[in-house]
């Protein structure tokens, strides 16, 4: 029997009914008035997701490593020097991507499970006089150690030291599950995509593009053909597509932008920390650790959890996915053995998060691990009860 069982990875997340519905609508001709008449208020409407009213929106067949090569493709060219820090498994492949592409990267060496190095960030940019650093990459929510950094104090690092380098966000695991304020952190490009918080299926990269970055396109743009983030960024302004869009995604996106707006965006990102504290209290409970370095830097759409050096987190992953048919999320680089992750973003409740704890309390009890049995679920009840 296939399992029908909720995931708990930190993406693809779980696909809400009226979603998958959508997506089984007969196909329908992309060039027709009516799907201008879609993607026209449909940008507008995930411009509030993204907290801008100034930016505007691109959608691109792909994934967020899409949006990644879309932003340095279009901004920055070959030889260009831009900022980065090594916190994770996704900051650091989105470093080995620019490098692929001719930029010059400086790397800063982070601890994984620390967030954004703003001290040492704000000492690059206040020696670069010359402003050669064209940009700065930033990973909000780093999914692999389930750090969550501070985008705003990374503005105000900009600012203090006077520099104009674009401020580049990667917010695939944050956008439309955090809070997300482009306009107010003065974010240039922010790279989201359709397998996390919009709950859809992997296949759709979500760019948004401040006016300041796109006054720079003339400048660079360096992208060809279906990259071309200016043909597109138009497409969202005035209707039409200049190539054919992953159209079933695209009406399915509709629908889960309207869920997050029904549901009320300040709402979504209360009921995803009340998730987050219910999944923490678990751990706790567990005697295990939280592999984010201090609460500060807690995130709120996946956990990090540490296993005794006796387990095996591979094992323990795999079997929990064997015997109970039940996914959560293996650890990464270096990490790959010590850690097993629990995704608990998008379209989940707490019913849905209690039965994933009582599932990975049944697989650690299994593949060796110790704690009182029980208690992690009864932990993350009480917080639910009381929520």
């Amino acid at each position: 029997m296939q399992s029908q069982n909720p995931i708990f990875i930190p993406g693809p997340t779980n696909i809400p009914e009226r979603v998958r519905l959508a997506m089984a609508q007969p196909a329908w001709d992309h060039r027709s008035a009516e799907f201008d008449q879609l993607i026209v208020p449909l940008c507008a409407d995930i411009r509030s997701v993204f907290g801008t009213t100034q930016g505007d929106i691109a959608l691109f067949t792909g994934s967020g490593t899409t949006g990644w090569d879309i932003a340095m493709g279009n901004l920055l060219a070959p030889g260009e020097r831009v900022l980065a820090a090594n916190q994770g498994m996704f900051s650091q492949r989105w470093i080995d991507l620019a490098k692929r592409m001719g930029l010059d990267v400086e790397v800063v060496e982070v601890e994984w499970g620390e967030g954004i190095p703003l001290e040492a960030f704000e000492a690059i940019l206040a020696a670069d006089t010359q402003h050669s650093i064209r940009a700065v990459l930033a990973v909000h929510n780093e999914t692999a150690t389930g750090v969550t950094s501070d985008m705003g104090a990374l503005r105000a690092v900009l600012d203090r030291c006077g520099h104009d380098a674009l401020l580049m966000v990667d917010g695939v695991s944050s956008v439309g599950s955090l809070p997300f304020a482009m306009d107010e952190w003065g974010v240039d490009v922010a790279v989201s995509g359709s397998q996390k918080g919009f709950m859809l299926p992997t296949g759709l990269a979500i760019v948004a593009v401040s006016q300041r970055a796109q006054a720079r396109l003339d400048r660079v743009n360096h992208a060809q053909g279906h990259l071309d983030l200016a043909v597109i960024l138009e497409a969202g302004r005035q209707g039409g597509y200049p190539w054919t869009p992953a159209i079933s995604l695209i009406q399915a996106l509709r629908i889960s932008v309207d869920m997050l707006l029904e549901e009320g965006l300040e709402q979504v990102y209360a009921r995803h920390a009340h998730m987050a504290k219910g999944v923490r209290a678990a751990v706790n409970a567990w005697d295990l650790s939280i592999f984010a370095k201090q609460p500060a830097l807690y995130s709120n759409t996946v956990t990090a959890v540490a296993l005794p050096e006796s387990v095996s987190a591979k094992a323990l992953v795999a079997h929990a996915n064997a015997r109970y048919r039940t996914s959560f999320g293996g650890g990464l680089g270096a990490f790959q053995d010590r850690l097993f992750r629990i995704g608990h973003l998008g379209a989940l409740t707490e019913s849905m998060a209690l039965s994933g704890l009582a599932t990975a309390e049944m697989a650690m009890a299994d593949c060796g691990v110790k704690f009182d049995a029980g208690a992690g679920v009864a932990a993350a009840q009480q917080v639910y009860r009381n929520g």
